[in-house]
């Protein structure tokens, strides 16, 4: 299978690359939040967060003219699998990790989204794996290895299952839907699934009125970390497709870093520079072993030109589409999208 889909010509390319570097960054800066709002209800502040984040997009996508999209059954059920797996169950998983092994533990497995995607790729070049591999190497090192037992492990592996449907499920449904209305979308239907979560959990007492700082941290959580990191990586998607975005997860502990740093959270140690060196030094090794991109066809401008940074509105991709491979499960072929 092949996770790459599209052919980007060259100012695509670089707007995908930034874009899916700056994705990953804002994830990371989550980190720096997390204190602010950890005595919060957790379910029913992901809740809130959602919900103003789908406000937010749905509103943006209003104001930009796009419509309503009828989708069909499988597209329907693809985007419920992505808000369930990529939003929710996504969250779940982290929460749990957390609290049996701590975020060094989760952090440490998350970051072996890069190779994962390599992997999935089908036949990954000996470099883009070597590239993978120092990447997730760089993340290990900036994150700490960290302790913990065995449901943390399994919780933390179920996360990263999450983070690459957050991508993968996500590439089919980019050329008809765009950016903008996938996010919207998945982040308004993630609302009822946690709050059906936290009631079951927590009841009543899954949600409070929040404090000025937590109002900020779920505030920042939402326009920020949701609504602008989710477009950014959504947009990147088709340009540079999910092999290539996917060596910028690295970045995540990068941004944690320089969070930490920022608000005075505590000095980056010598080991969490070297890790983000080797993080830094892994996405170019990735980046140069694709080689300059190839011209332009008639279908990638075709596929460009009704791009989700075009409200995506070309048609639906076929079976042999760029956008979405033959070979690939997320098409529903015999051959298969994770803030």
């Amino acid at each position: 299978m092949r996770t790459d889909v599209s052919i980007a010509a060259p100012p695509s390319r670089i707007r995908g690359l930034s874009q899916a570097a700056g994705a990953m960054f804002l994830v990371g800066t989550l980190a720096g939040v997390s204190g602010v709002i950890q005595d919060y209800p957790v379910y029913g502040g992901q809740a809130l967060r959602y919900l103003l984040a789908a406000a937010i997009l749905l509103t943006v996508a209003r104001l930009a003219g796009l419509r309503a999209v009828r989708l069909t059954v499988r597209e329907g059920a693809l985007l419920a699998a992505l808000s369930l797996f990529g939003l929710v169950i996504f969250n779940v998983c982290v929460i749990e990790a957390t609290r049996h092994g701590g975020p060094a533990l989760v952090g440490t497995v998350l970051g072996t989204v890069p190779l994962a995607l390599a992997l999935l790729g089908g036949r990954p070049s000996p470099r883009v794996l070597g590239a993978a591999a120092v990447v997730v190497a760089g993340a290990t090192l900036a994150t700490g290895l960290g302790s913990g037992d065995l449901p943390g492990l399994m919780w933390s592996l179920g996360a990263l299952f999450c983070e690459l449907c957050f991508s993968l499920l996500a590439i089919p449904l980019l050329p008809k839907l765009g950016a903008v209305r996938v996010s919207a979308y998945s982040a308004a239907l993630a609302v009822p699934l946690l709050a059906v979560t936290g009631l079951l959990l927590d009841g009543t007492a899954m949600l409070r009125v929040p404090t000025l700082p937590e109002t900020l941290g779920l505030g920042y959580q939402s326009v920020i970390v949701t609504t602008v990191a989710f477009f950014l990586w959504y947009d990147a998607l088709p340009r540079i497709g999910a092999a290539t975005a996917g060596l910028f997860a690295g970045l995540i502990p990068v941004g944690a870093i320089a969070t930490g740093a920022v608000l005075g959270l505590g000095t980056p140690s010598a080991p969490d520079l070297l890790g983000a060196a080797l993080v830094v030094a892994g996405i170019v090794i990735g980046l140069s072993a694709a080689g300059p991109p190839a011209p332009a066809t008639a279908t990638a401008t075709a596929t460009a030109a009704g791009s989700p940074a075009a409200g995506g509105r070309q048609p639906a991709a076929g079976a042999g589409s760029p956008a979405a491979p033959a070979s690939s499960p997320a098409t529903g072929a015999s051959g298969r999208r994770s803030p």
